[in-house]
């Protein structure tokens, strides 16, 4: 692993081979927490294989049991079910694998994903409270739409309010729209999205790092809004309380090194708004113009132009 700039690292990728993929799935299904996680995140693009790394673990109890071999053969027939139902399966060196994502620190080792997958893709998320005023579900419509006329994808959370606004509001405008959710592929939270949910996958693609049939809970969601941090070149806060989830996601964002906007309602409500707007690279605009503007100046930055710019010239 190589660092390219402060927190931001690369990762060597080969062509994925299927094996190698269901010994990632066994080792993942052994791991229980997210630093052991990380611990094998970190072995991985040091140069380990997922299946030496699971001959590690795993130790024969007989002369005639492999279980590196049963565990591989178990995974594998994991991967095939949710194949099978539409569940693309992607490890950390798959070359499917989200380009942008894979270039921090906290990047999932495994990711399962609806939908029509790009390995460079344009994006900026557009996040908020659930609870949303009429001034911030206009004000985040606006801006997804601006974002697809700029050919960039609207990434959100799929959550109800802003989330679920900023996706409608993309699709509306023919736009492309990605959904990195807090719960398992195969869930739907909140229920009544289940069908923004399919649309998103049919017009865009939704992205969970966690195993397919897991509910919701209080560690899935600050864990997802690391992972949106990761797959955009930017965050637009639009609206948050005091204790709003969003917060993380900005304080992610800071720690990516990736630009964040702060509307200013979230200046006016909000400390950790007004803290946060002392950060470096976090910019506070008065409206959804100012927000573009912003968004503008950023995509002129040579890091942010380097994949944006073949597609838009």
């Amino acid at each position: 692993m190589t660092e390219d700039r402060p927190g931001h690292y690369a990762v060597a990728v080969g062509r994925w081979d299927e094996r190698e993929r269901a010994a990632m799935v066994a080792l993942l299904r052994r791991t229980s927490t997210e630093k052991g996680e990380r611990q094998l995140v970190q072995q991985f693009t040091e140069g380990a294989t997922a299946t030496a790394l699971l001959r590690e673990r795993l130790a024969p109890v007989d002369l005639f049991s492999d279980p590196v071999e049963e565990a591989t053969a178990e995974a594998a027939a994991e991967v095939a079910a949710w194949e099978q139902d539409g569940i693309h399966v992607i490890t950390l060196a798959d070359d499917r694998y989200p380009h942008r994502l894979r270039d921090v620190f906290d990047r999932p080792a495994l990711l399962f994903a609806r939908g029509i997958l790009r390995e460079e893709d344009d994006g900026v998320a557009v996040v908020g409270s659930r609870t949303v005023s009429p001034e911030g579900r206009s004000t985040a419509a606006e801006l997804a739409t601006r974002l697809v006329e700029r050919d960039l994808t609207v990434v959100s959370g799929l959550a109800a309010g802003v989330d679920a606004t900023a996706h409608q509001a993309a699709l509306r405008a023919g736009g492309r729209t990605v959904a990195v959710i807090g719960t398992g592929i195969c869930k739907h939270f909140p229920p009544e999205n289940r069908d923004l949910h399919r649309e998103v996958a049919e017009h865009g693609a939704v992205f969970s790092q966690f195993w397919p049939d897991r509910g919701p809970d209080k560690t899935t969601f600050p864990l997802r809004n690391g992972t949106m941090s990761g797959y955009s070149l930017a965050t637009i806060i639009v609206e948050a309380s005091e204790r709003s989830g969003t917060r993380i996601q900005a304080r992610k964002a800071v720690e990516h090194g990736r630009p964040v906007i702060l509307m200013q309602s979230v200046i006016d409500r909000t400390q950790w708004g007004r803290v946060t707007a002392g950060r470096p690279d976090v910019h506070v605009a008065r409206d959804a113009d100012e927000a573009m503007a912003t968004v503008d100046r950023l995509l002129e930055r040579p890091q942010l132009l380097e994949s944006y710019l073949p597609r838009i010239g």
